[in-house]
């Protein structure tokens, strides 16, 4: 078994599907199914179970799939010392990060575009989406998560703390009704999270405030903001995005200040790069700072 036949099986295990792996390989869908056909043949063994929905991988597949993952890690790891003992200057090749929308909307793009200038043989491909990253599917090289994972062959590093407040736009406020206590925040119009697109429990804001009602709505964290700007409510906003909208006024500063955590992950097998561990230091300490300048500006 060679590692060209590997580098197919793993493709199709991570898409489920013969299309998908198609477009990370960059071959027609009808030529990865004969590779992954002869493997099966050649191997005698049945590596995926095929149906409507897509390839899944049998016991004897799971089986495989950490050896794959080895031999991709340690042929990674062997052109990466070529490229060392080349004299490659800087983090070269390509990186996908993928991470919450808030956090790539107001903290990545001048981390990101710091560590961009300092190597200029990286490419760096900023994923950003409401949800949690499948690094088993390779949806990404690392992830930034909200909560650090219980489960799954996965290395995970504290990035930073930030904070959270309650804020709403001025003329809202005007308007409403007036705001003393958490007992005041019931009868207002509240912003947030669709209740069950809430993809972290650490997401959960309101519930940790005792509100139980959201009365307008969305999934994105920048949308949410708009809708605060726009006079839509009052609701929770990371302190780090209030620069965005200097004109929200934070609502019970003395009393609603939430704190939360953003996590590195990074496929175990990955833990050998020294690539991938050169961006992921440089990326910690951008975040921090950022976080730190962000919040203080705030």
């Amino acid at each position: 078994m060679d590692w060209d036949d590997l580098r197919i099986f793993l493709a199709v295990a991570r898409s489920e599907s013969l299309s998908g792996a198609g477009k990370r390989l960059a071959l027609d869908p009808a030529t990865v199914g004969r590779r992954i056909a002869r493997l099966e043949e050649r191997t005698a063994t049945l590596l995926f179970n095929k149906s409507p929905q897509g390839y899944v991988l049998t016991e004897d597949g799971l089986r495989l799939l950490p050896h794959a993952e080895a031999t991709e890690a340690a042929t990674a790891g062997a052109a990466e010392s070529l490229s060392r003992f080349e004299g490659a200057g800087g983090i070269t090749g390509q990186i996908r990060l993928g991470a919450p929308d808030g956090c790539a909307n107001y903290l990545l793009p001048p981390v990101i575009a710091e560590i961009s200038a300092a190597n200029p043989g990286l490419e760096v491909q900023l994923v950003a989406l409401p949800r949690v990253f499948n690094l088993s599917k390779r949806e990404a090289d690392m992830a930034i998560g909200v909560s650090r994972p219980q489960a799954g062959r996965l290395t995970v590093q504290k990035l930073t703390d930030y904070r959270l407040s309650l804020a709403a736009h001025p003329d809202y406020l005007a308007k409403a009704a007036p705001i003393t206590s958490y007992d005041d925040l019931q009868g207002h119009r509240i912003v947030g999270y669709i209740p069950d697109m809430i993809f972290d429990k650490e997401l959960d804001y309101l519930g940790e405030l005792g509100l139980t009602h959201v009365d307008v709505a969305s999934n994105s964290v920048p949308v949410q903001l708009q809708l605060l700007r726009a006079g839509a409510g009052l609701g929770v906003v990371h302190d780090f995005a209030l620069p965005q909208a200097p004109e929200l006024s934070r609502v019970l500063a003395d009393t609603v200040r939430l704190t939360r955590a953003f996590w590195l992950i990074r496929h175990e097998g990955d833990a050998r790069s020294v690539r991938l561990s050169r961006f992921a230091d440089a990326l910690a300490l951008g975040i921090r700072r950022e976080v730190q300048r962000l919040e203080a500006f705030s």
